[in-house]
């Protein structure tokens, strides 16, 4: 059973995202971050001697063991204009390829047992873009709510790569950090869950983030007149 809540100009789902993206209109963009299938659902805490690199302990709940079927992804088209779409590379077999406009997130970090950074299939008619971000930029938004949380300031710069985009969708919310940013950025935005717990943080994060109202300008593209996309 799906249920919705409403909070400022977001509206969130806790349910199947097969479900809720078919009674959706359609929207501006959909930038998401879906299982890449690799069971990394959950993590053992870890404590460091920089505490910038601790990590919180979540639950291994499954929700990481395969990919979305295809029909997950057709749907993401069809609802947006636009798509970005973090883990590509996990989805090439289910998303339209070649694409022009991948999008690279560097993690800043070389040789660590994760992976130096990671890829976002997009939609849109542009040169591949990277943006250098530190993972433990994550401590800046409060730690990890989630194992494969993104960095605010990653979806920030998302969202600046495609200013006429009014309306936003993230069908694998997770812990709301696109919804965080939207709110923020003062862009309408839907966001699906299915697990209760992740939902719930996801509330709580967008909540917040809509009472402190439009406090961020995304992080510039790195060329101007290239920065902003039609859709």
């Amino acid at each position: 059973m799906t249920k919705e809540v409403k909070i400022g100009t977001a509206t969130l789902y806790l349910g199947d995202c097969r479900d809720v993206l078919a009674s959706l209109p359609r929207v501006d963009l959909m930038l998401t971050d879906p299982p890449y299938g690799i069971g990394i659902d959950g993590q053992k805490e870890s404590v460091n001697r920089n505490p910038k690199h601790n990590r919180k302990a979540h639950d291994f709940l499954g929700w990481d063991n395969e990919t979305p079927e295809r029909l997950v992804f057709e749907l993401l088209r069809y609802k947006s204009a636009g798509q970005i779409v973090w883990g590509g590379n996990y989805f090439t077999d289910k998303l339209p390829h070649p694409t022009k406009g991948w999008l690279f997130w560097d993690k800043g970090q070389r040789g660590l047992t994760m992976s130096d950074g990671e890829l976002a299939w997009t939609s849109f008619d542009f040169p591949t873009r990277a943006y250098t971000l530190n993972r433990v930029a994550l401590q800046e938004d409060g730690g990890t709510e989630h194992p494969t949380q993104k960095p605010l300031r990653l979806m920030t710069w998302c969202l600046g790569l495609v200013p006429d985009a009014r309306t936003v969708c993230d069908p694998f919310m997770g812990s709301g950090t696109t919804g965080v940013a939207c709110a923020q950025l003062g862009r309408e935005f839907i966001g699906i869950e299915r697990e209760p717990r992740y939902f719930d943080i996801a509330c709580r994060r967008i909540e917040q983030a809509q009472a402190q109202g439009t406090l961020l300008e995304p992080d510039a593209a790195p060329v101007p007149e290239q920065a902003g996309l039609e859709l």
